[in-house]
């Protein structure tokens, strides 16, 4: 099975003012594309590796053979993690959760404010390039985390619910370095429906 670049489920321009046209065209029509291809080329040859699905490739990062692992966890993370990054968000997002995810997120953090501000900081913290996750761990416990580079969760037995891109190509164009003001702006963006169908899958 060879990986694909999936189309984006919004127009590139969709998500303005909050996150400009030209970043969402280079974002994914050249930098999530190059993971693509990079983790079909690194793969190459592996057919046991080709079969299984990304999300099961990363889980058992460290069965995968060591003269690829480390352009599999690179590319492979990336794809995964562009992958929801997408999925998560849509023109007239944002608000707040309702139903099932509201609960959980209140009761683990105490409000929706406070989860909030904690995803905020991760972004904020992650020192160099990375993400901001909520994640369920093994136990279906939702926290807040921070992962280097294109690290997935699935690498630590945790699955991702949302994350938000605090690489400087996801802002750059638009906020130049003031990450906390993309932050900020980000959960303008938010498909919290589609979040919430990651949370109760």
């Amino acid at each position: 099975m060879t990986f694909t670049l999936s189309s984006l489920p919004f127009d590139f321009a969709a998500l303005e003012p909050h996150i400009d046209a030209q970043t969402m065209q280079i974002h994914h029509g050249k930098h999530h594309a190059a993971y693509v291809n990079n983790l079909n080329a690194a793969l190459e040859g592996h057919a046991n590796l080709q079969n299984q699905t990304i999300e099961d490739i990363l889980r058992n990062i460290n069965d995968v053979p060591e003269g690829i692992r480390m352009a599999v966890r690179n590319n492979g993370g990336g794809h995964a993690n562009h992958t929801l990054f997408w999925s998560i968000m849509g023109p007239n997002g944002g608000g707040e959760p309702t139903g099932a995810l509201a609960q959980a997120i209140n009761s683990t953090f105490g409000d929706f404010n406070t989860f909030k501000q904690q995803m905020v900081d991760a972004g904020v913290k992650r020192f160099g390039s990375g993400w901001s996750w909520l994640i369920k761990d093994a136990s279906g416990k939702l926290q807040v985390l921070s992962s280097a580079n294109q690290d997935s969760p699935y690498m630590d037995g945790n699955t991702p619910i949302m994350g938000i891109d605090v690489w400087e190509h996801a802002y750059y164009l638009k906020y130049q370095n003031r990450r906390p003001d993309y932050l900020s702006a980000w959960w303008n963006t938010v498909n919290w429906h589609a979040v919430a169908a990651n949370f109760e899958k």
